[in-house]
């Protein structure tokens, strides 16, 4: 009973309590109904009262609207009536700026940015006109002060170009010539400055002015006043290599030359008449090293030793030979002018649009590069009349010019980039022609050691003038290997030459094409050599003077080098010769015999009649036949041999060493064979020679002094 008792109070408690809950909510809702009542009729009264507001307002809202928009139109129109007022009037208000034009600034104030506003103007006009009253006489008159001035633009534009464009002067051009030789260490020379920087900005605002209203005639006086700078700087330079060559480019050599050496002194003495200190330096230098090889020739092939003279005097009288100064001042001139070209095409960025920069650089340079290659043309005519003459030492300026034109010409063609194929040919050009003319003077070179038809020989048996110039001239292809291989290797002999040896893609691919061709040389000069040779009826000088040649040559390819390029390819080169010295060493002897058959043993006395002492009158007889016989002969011998020449020291003493050792022997024993016989009443007439004499005699072969 009591759990019961105690549910129902439970369950009496709880309804109780959610009853005051549901009596709650009932309030709530209640006071919930009456403010939405509330809203609802105040919405309902302010939605009333907003659209009589609307009802009053927007009338005067769509009036306002309306004035605005009147007020704006009649702005607009006024602006466009002031607008078009203005364009009656334009010609009026710039023709005073027209008429003074853009000059020069006058009291430090710019007139070209007020004529170029003024412009503007007129350009506005000249299209309302044409569009809108193209009968208007307004339009005649703002045509007229329009023309006038983009003519003044014109003008202007070739005065500032004409009053700033000087020609650069040679000491300029020399020096940024010289820049690459440089090795002293000095300042960096000049950059070709061609305009100040405000000049060019005016240049540049009336070049965009002109381009903008299709006046593209300045760009044509641009190219004209440009080219004829372009030539007046490149004559200035080639007047004073004149007059610093004693007036002339023609039979000059600078090496061993005093009175050139001194002009180039003389060029540093006065600022006005100064030379470039760098380019000097390179003449100098390459003055000194042909000099240097002049004298190795001549001191090798004579035993003398010269002082300082001049090289090849026989061609300094020789108009048609191109000597070294006008080699250097004709490679000055091409880079004078690579070195203009690049000035050029960076002095027209701005000025010149780039679509019409190749054309314009064609027009700029195109008589500079006339005369460039002209002058190349010229001086590989003059060389192929000297190869005519076989004068080959003479054409070695071409290789020279071939190296250094090859060195630029990834540069030319990347400024000349875009011209027209004819200016892009020029230069390449040249290079043919060098390029065919020095592969004609190296073949015609080998032609004419084969035909030379030259029979003097030398009476001493010396190193024959032939041989010496051969090896002179090849000495100093060293300097141009990489371009003498250039002009080999398109030769199928050579190319196939290389390929055989296994050297075609290799780096010494260069030196070893040299290396084949002064092989071709020295086997033709040995081959010819020889046959002259025969021309000597004595065996002796003809042995010596083979000896001289052949050893000659043979020191000469070790001396320079080139022994080393020819062993690329034929690794016994020097051995050959070796083995051609000994045999004519061995040929030589042979100039004994008539000595040798006085002292031989073979019809000797017979070794018992000497011992007896009991000489018969037929032995005594022989006896003197014996000993006047080698006297006269070892006399006539020495007579005729001191004449003989052997420049080189070792290689006289070494042949004079092989005679004492081939001889003395001998005749120390016929002399302690028979010296000491009583052959005769008068020893003293015919044992006139110890063999410490003969020693002595022989001492004195090859000495034309002793």
């Amino acid at each position: 009973m009591n759990d019961s008792s105690e549910r129902k109070f439970e369950i009496e408690t709880k309804l109780e309590k959610e009853l005051g809950n549901l009596n709650l909510l009932k309030e709530r809702v209640n006071k919930s109904s009456n403010l939405t009542k509330g809203i609802t009729n105040i919405l309902s009264s302010f939605e009333h009262r907003l659209a009589r507001l609307e009802e009053t307002i927007l009338p005067v809202y769509n009036e306002t609207g309306n004035l605005q928009r009147q007020q704006e139109n009649i702005e607009r129109t006024l602006l466009a009536l002031e607008h078009v007022i203005s364009f009656y009037s334009v010609s009026q208000e710039v023709e005073p700026i027209i008429r003074m034009g853009p000059g020069p600034s006058q009291n430090g104030i710019p007139t070209l940015e007020p004529f170029l506003r003024a412009m503007d103007r007129l350009q506005s006009a000249l299209e309302y006109f044409e569009k809108n009253n193209p009968q208007s006489v307004e339009l005649e008159n703002v045509t007229t002060l329009f023309t006038s001035g983009g003519d003044a633009l014109n003008r202007e534009f070739k005065d500032i170009l004409c009053r700033h464009s000087k020609p650069v002067p040679p000491i300029t051009l020399l020096d940024i010539v010289g820049a690459d030789e440089d090795t002293s260490g000095e300042d960096a020379p000049p950059s070709l400055s061609h305009f100040p920087d405000a000049v060019i900005q005016e240049l540049v605002c009336i070049a965009d002015w002109l381009i903008a209203h299709n006046h593209d005639d300045y760009m044509n006086t641009y190219s004209k006043v440009r080219a004829k700078v372009m030539m007046k700087s490149l004559t200035q330079l080639r007047e004073q290599q004149k007059a610093h060559s004693g007036g002339s480019t023609h039979g000059l050599n600078m090496a061993g030359s005093p009175l050139l050496r001194q002009k180039f002194q003389n060029r540093h003495e006065t600022p006005n008449r100064r030379a470039s200190k760098r380019i000097q330096h390179v003449l100098e230098k390459k003055a000194n090293k042909m000099l240097l090889k002049a004298s190795q020739t001549l001191e090798q092939s004579t035993g003398l030793t010269f002082g300082p003279r001049r090289a090849s005097s026989h061609f300094e009288q020789r108009e048609d030979v191109v000597d070294d100064v006008e080699m250097e001042n004709y490679l000055v001139c091409v880079m004078a002018v690579q070195r203009l070209m690049q000035s050029e095409r960076l002095l027209m960025a701005g000025i010149i649009p780039l679509s019409h920069q190749p054309r314009i650089l064609e027009a700029i340079v195109s008589e500079a590069m006339d005369s460039i290659v002209q002058e190349g043309e010229n001086i590989a005519v003059r060389a192929k009349r000297c190869i005519n003459r076989q004068e080959y030492g003479a054409v070695l300026v071409i290789f020279p010019i071939l190296k250094h034109l090859l060195t630029i010409r990834p540069e030319f063609e990347k400024i000349v980039e875009g011209c027209d194929y004819n200016v892009r040919s020029k230069f390449a050009s040249i290079l043919n022609t060098l390029h065919s003319t020095g592969a004609k003077a190296l073949e015609d070179l080998i032609e004419s050691i084969r035909a030379d038809p030259s029979t003097q020989l030398p009476k001493d048996g010396t190193v024959h003038e032939l041989t010496s110039n051969v090896l002179v001239f090849l000495e100093q292809l060293l300097d141009y290997t990489d371009t003498i291989a250039g002009v080999l290797e398109k030769e199928p002999a050579y190319a196939a030459a290389l390929h055989h040896a296994g050297l075609a893609n290799r780096p010494e691919r260069a030196r070893a094409l040299l290396g084949i061709y002064v092989k071709k040389v020295v086997s033709q000069l040995n081959t010819t050599l020889l046959s002259k040779s025969d021309l000597y009826g004595d065996v002796a000088v003809r042995s010596v003077f083979r000896l001289n040649n052949n050893h000659y040559v043979l020191k000469a390819l070790q001396r320079s080098g080139l022994a080393e390029l020819v062993q690329l390819t034929e690794v016994d080169c020097q051995q050959l010769y070796h083995d051609m010295i000994q045999q004519h060493k061995k040929d030589y002897t042979q100039s004994w015999s008539r000595v040798l058959n006085y002292i031989s043993t073979v019809d000797d006395i017979p070794s018992t009649v000497l011992q007896s002492g009991k000489l018969r009158d037929r032995d005594r007889n022989t006896i003197k036949e014996k000993f006047a016989g080698f006297n006269k002969e070892m006399e006539e011998m020495a007579k005729v041999q001191r004449g003989y020449s052997i420049p080189d020291v070792e290689l006289r003493e070494s042949l004079k060493r092989d005679n004492k050792e081939y001889i003395l022997p001998k005749y120390n024993a016929f002399y302690e064979k028979y010296a000491n016989l009583q052959f005769t009443k008068n020893p003293e007439k015919y044992v006139k020679y110890t063999s410490v004499q003969v020693s002595a005699m022989i001492d004195r072969f090859f000495d034309v002094a002793a």
